[in-house]
């Protein structure tokens, strides 16, 4: 019994409380015990914890032993094609984190589109020739170059290699698989593949019969670790800095005492210089310095090249004469070392004089650059203009020849070389000594710049002459660029810049490769200089009249064996030593993967273009080019239509990950510990998917918690009271005239998401889908949800009862639709649990689901847009109550809004339910409530009005004129004053706006709108306050003590006269409350706990009854 009890109470009082409560009660004494009773359950019960992993392997499982991939694309098979094209990798490396992104990306995609209703061939495939498994096979056999190779025998290094491609790639099926990535693994495309080779040979005979293909000396980023030439593309993923010695050197003028200054940042071709280029149009002058020498040099660089020789009393050099470049042609001088001038005499060329052309500069050296036609590009056409001799003192090996005095040196060793091999020697620093020992080196300044290394083996390049094979692209460059303009490139600046500029600058495609694990080029040659491309198999068969031709492998040293008559000169012809470059491999996958032209001719026709491919950004020179480039040469239109680069993960700190640095993620253990769709939302809504993405843990969990972690509570939810009251959504309907306006809404929110959804896949902006998804799944559960738990309590399916679960059901099962081409396996999950559990009727997977269709009818943009409105206040509002430091428990009289159109009731009521007040009032204009303090913007009116600029701040903080200023932009119009007989004009952009608090009043406002809380509070508000706050007390202490939502309990209180004053007053709604027999006075007793309520000390004690 009670000790004490007051009849009195305020019926207003017990108005809101009981409201509150209600909301606060979870279940119902009789629909416990209902769901106690029940032995079995509709639904599987839902663990709400965030370790989605062991989940995912589930739903892989269900997916692998149902065929659902098989299935989806089985059931898709009379569809549209949409082609997608899988850029193929390499199986003898592993995976790492940057794969995941490509993996999520290159999915998501064709999942999208093939719930679509679109027949989307994903034909997986592997990358399987050049360097890169050479350099592995080495590594494993002990072996190191050509030479080694040639001598263990090419057969058994090429059977090695066929072997060590698939090294992991079990590996990289599994990580697919784990990923969520799905693609034909069990029939890909193989480039080493005889059919697919024969592709490729039918393509270059194409290419050949165009006059395309040639033989050229020329100019080639060359390895001589690797013995082969590099394409530009090839050279461009393979940059460093370095910090090397340039040289400046003295050339003796022939019959003068002078010498040409002359520099060069390639001291190891000093012994092959043969001429001395000069800019035609600068101006050079012929100096007395003050070390002694007199110098040709150009005028523009004098002071600093020279300047340094200055002393106190004389200055660095004297001007003898001027000339202009031209003036300096043909000047001769005496050659650095005896070896060039005698190669030059053996190929009866005039060599070692002055020569013009404009690719000379004054931004770096002495304007005049040393030539040597072998070894650069610009140097051997400038030595083509002069028909310089071509002296080549380096051997293929990067080694200085016999003929120099540095022979067996290396021009450009690496680091690692040098340092694994004594004997490996830099030529650099000993041309520098043996230059400044003939007193010929004027200076040998450090310089920083990027310089190229072999992107396989880490070997600085050297560019050297030599025969090589080319498909001539600059002979199609304008096919190339206009078919890149018909490219949808995400993002565009891509496909313009890096990629178009590319273009612009297009060189021919060094094609050959002097290797051996590579597609064989399909020369044959005669040593008459007839030269044979073979298409085919039976073209190849017919011309050798060789029967195994139909049959033998299409790798050397096999197909090396097959001969045929010279058709000129009857003698024999054999196949070029040369393999392809083996981005022509993966550059053919469009044709080569159907073994097109001698099959599947329809099949490639259907699918080619491709609609969507997706890389890395660094496959612009890559993967993107010799795609373009192919199809140009053998279709001339572009061979993607749609592509998404995507920018590199970094880690947390923006920084490059490797291993070296030990910030490298290993992508096993990242799915292992976050799991693969938390990685795949993370990928998708980060950032846009071109940018760099910084990955790390804390990040991806955040992304989980959020979107995952809120969406799967929502679900849990749902399957937690539709399983209690065994609801069956097959068995209700949807009927609108039940809806509330709470459904209404959430309805029209989903299929407006379902057009805004829809319309950004379709145009490939996934990053700006996901994030819609994440704005309605945060409304779903934070605003519908919470806004209607109650609904779901009551014992009887009553009509209300039913929308509410039709609605969520609705939604849920929609959104496991709408998510699954981002998070896969949690859509399945959520679909076999609510959909697949009381329908098996139902497809199968949800990913043999069509993808949603936005019903316009449910849209109601005026309903949206007044929720959205009532959101904006109720966010406000509680920015405000923390302004005002007042819990959200405590009732406040009223709200006054500004900047929002009045509301109808059941609206404003959702506002008063939210923000526990009284009333809201929407008033046009706030400023009674508020008081503005404005400030000028001195960036915009210090330029306006100068000195006076004080004198209007001051102005400006006069009584009233801040709400003046703001009331007149309100209007639309400048707030004007005059001001030392000048008129002053402030626009909203002038001026910086804060509010100052009123006393009695809490004011917040943004994007136009304005709320002011009423914070006086009357002895009703403060009385009601305590009793919510003693109830979510009570309440709290029966969770903790591990009470049952039914037990009885007592309830005893020790506190002050006031406090009890109020509990004895509201006894009999605290007790019904929280299912106490006794609310007594006195020591606490059973679990005890010490509050702080609004000031007020008080002991609380509960026990069950």
């Amino acid at each position: 019994m009670i000790k004490t009890l007051c009849e009195v109470r305020t019926a207003s009082v017990w108005k809101h409380v009981a409201k509150a409560t209600r909301r606060r009660r979870r279940i119902s004494q009789e629909r416990f015990f209902l769901k106690k009773e029940r032995s079995n359950t509709m639904y599987q019960k839902v663990d709400t914890n965030m370790n989605f992993v062991e989940r995912e392997k589930n739903t892989e499982k269900f997916w692998a032993d149902n065929n659902i991939f098989k299935k989806s694309m089985e059931q898709r098979k009379q569809g549209e094609t949409y082609t997608f094209y899988d850029g193929p990798p390499t199986a003898n490396g592993k995976p790492h984190i940057g794969h995941v992104l490509t993996r999520v990306i290159k999915d998501m995609i064709p999942r999208y589109r093939t719930m679509k209703g679109y027949m989307v061939p994903r034909k997986a495939g592997w990358d399987t020739h050049g360097l890169p498994v050479e350099l592995e096979v080495e590594k494993k056999l002990g072996l190191d170059g050509k030479e080694q190779i040639e001598a263990y025998g090419m057969e058994p290094f090429i059977q090695q290699c066929k072997e060590s491609v698939w090294k992991y790639k079990g590996m990289w099926e599994d990580f697919s698989s784990t990923v969520g990535f799905w693609a034909d693994m069990e029939n890909p495309y193989v480039t080493y593949d005889d059919n697919y080779i024969e592709s490729e040979w039918w393509a270059l005979k194409e290419i050949w019969n165009k006059n395309l293909l040639y033989k050229g000396f020329k100019i080639v980023p060359y390895c001589p670790r690797c013995g082969t030439p590099l394409s530009s593309q090839e050279v461009a993923q393979g940059y460093k800095t370095v910090k090397e010695r340039s040289a400046v050197v003295r050339f003796k003028v022939v019959g003068e005492d002078a010498y040409f200054l002359a520099w060069t940042t390639t001291p190891w071709t000093l012994p092959s210089n043969v001429a001395l280029c000069v800019n035609p149009s600068d101006t050079y002058c012929k100096v007395k310095s003050v070390d002694g020498y007199v110098y040709y040099m150009a005028e523009a660089l004098l002071d600093k090249v020279l300047g340094k020789l200055a002393k106190e009393d004389k200055p660095a050099y004297e001007v003898l004469e001027t000339y202009k470049g031209t003036d300096l042609e043909g000047k001769s001088y005496v050659a650095l070392y005896e070896c060039a001038a005698k190669e030059a005499e053996k190929q009866h060329k005039k060599a070692h004089y002055v020569i013009c052309d404009d690719y000379v500069t004054m931004s770096d050296g002495t304007g005049i650059v040393h030539i040597a036609p072998a070894f650069g590009e610009d140097d051997a056409r400038v030595g083509r203009e002069y028909d310089l001799p071509l002296v080549k003192f380096v051997d293929e090996k990067g080694c200085m020849t016999a003929e120099t005095p540095f022979a067996g040196m290396r021009a450009k060793p690496s680091k690692a070389e040098m340092e694994k091999d004594p004997n490996v020697k830099s030529a650099d620093p000993e041309v520098l000594k043996d230059l400044d020992a003939k007193g010929l080196l004027f200076d040998a300044p450090k310089f920083e710049h990027d310089y190229p290394h072999c992107w396989r083996c880490d070997t600085p390049l050297i560019y050297y002459a030599r025969e090589s094979w080319f498909i001539k692209m600059t002979a199609v460059k304008e096919d190339l660029i206009r078919n890149n303009n018909t490219i949808n490139w995400i993002p565009e600046s891509i496909g313009k810049g890096r990629f178009g500029d590319w273009l612009e600058n297009v060189q021919d495609w060094g094609i050959s490769r002097n290797r051996y694990w590579g597609t064989p080029l399909n020369i044959w040659e005669c040593e008459c200089g007839c030269m044979q491309s073979v298409g085919s198999r039976e073209e190849l068969c017919k011309l050798s009249g060789d029967e195994k031709a139909r049959t033998v492998e299409l790798h050397r040293p096999y197909i090396d064996e097959i001969t045929m008559p010279c058709p000129k000169c009857g003698k024999t012809m054999h196949r070029v030593p040369e393999v392809i470059d083996c981005w022509f491999d993966s550059g053919a996958m469009p044709f080569a993967q159907h073994h097109y032209p001698f099959e599947n001719k329809e099949v490639f026709e259907k699918q080619f273009p491709a609609q969507f491919i997706s890389e890395a950004v660094d496959q612009t020179r890559g993967w993107f080019y010799s795609l373009l480039a192919e199809s140009t040469l053998l279709f001339n239109k572009a061979p993607y239509q749609n592509v998404i680069v995507l920018g590199h993960v970094q880690d947390e700190n923006g920084q490059k990950m490797s291993k070296s640095k030990g910030n490298a993620v290993d992508p096993f253990d990242a799915l292992e510990t976050y799991g693969a769709d938390a990685i795949r939302w993370y990928f998708y809504v980060n950032s846009a998917p071109w940018l760099p993405n910084r990955f790390h843990g804390k990040a991806v969990m955040e992304g989980q918690r959020k979107f995952m972690g809120t969406l799967w509570n929502t679900y849990a939810f749902y399957v937690l009271y539709a399983d209690i009251d065994e609801f069956d959504p097959t068995k209700h309907e949807l009927v609108r005239e039940n809806l509330s306006v709470m459904d209404k809404w959430l309805l029209s929110r989903l299929n407006t998401l379902i057009r805004t959804v829809d319309n950004y896949l379709e145009n490939l902006r996934i990053t700006e889908a996901g994030r819609e998804l994440n704005r309605f799944v945060d409304d779903l559960s934070n605003w519908y949800v919470r806004r209607g738990r109650e609904r779901y309590w009551g014992k009887e399916m009553t009509v209300d009862k039913e929308a509410a679960y039709m609605t969520l059901f609705t939604v849920l099962e929609t959104l496991s639709r709408l998510t699954a081409p981002f998070t896969p396996f949690m859509a399945e999950a959520i679909y076999q649990n609510i959909v697949r559990t009381v329908n098996n009727l139902a497809p199968e997977s949800v990913h043999l689901c069509a993808f949603p269709i936005c019903d316009e009818s449910f849209i109601d943009a005026e309903l949206e847009r007044s929720m959205d409105e009532i959101l904006e206040v109720v966010t406000l509002g509680r920015s405000a109550r923390n302004l005002a430091n007042i819990k959200n428990r405590q009732p406040l009289s009223e709200l006054f809004v500004q900047g929002v159109d009045e509301l109808p009731a059941r609206y404003t009521e959702i506002i008063e339910d939210e923000l526990n007040v009284k009333a809201v009032r929407f008033v046009k204009d706030a400023s009674s409530f508020i008081t503005y303090r404005v400030k000028p913007q001195l960036k915009l009116l210090g330029p306006r009005y100068g000195k006076i600029l004080p004198k209007i701040n001051q102005y400006l903080q006069g009584d009233g004129i801040g709400n003046a200023v703001v009331a007149a932009h309100a209007e639309g119009r400048a707030y004007e004053f005059e001001l030392e007989t000048l008129t002053v004009s402030l626009n909203p952009e002038d001026v910086l706006v804060d509010t100052v608090k009123k006393e009695g009043f809490a004011s917040v406002g943004d994007n136009g709108v304005t709320v002011v809380l009423n914070t006086a509070l009357t002895d009703e508000l403060i009385e009601e306050g305590y009793v919510r706050e003693i109830i979510s007390k009570i309440q709290t202490m029966r969770k903790e003590a591990d009470f049952v939502v039914t037990d009885r309990i007592i309830i005893s209180v020790e506190c002050g006269e006031n406090l009890l004053a109020v509990l004895d007053r509201n006894s009999d709604e605290i007790r019904r409350t929280t299912l106490a027999d006794e609310l007594t006075f006195g020591i606490p007793c059973g679990y005890v706990k010490e509050w702080d309520i609004n000031g007020e000390k008080v002991a609380l004690g509960v026990k069950k009854a």
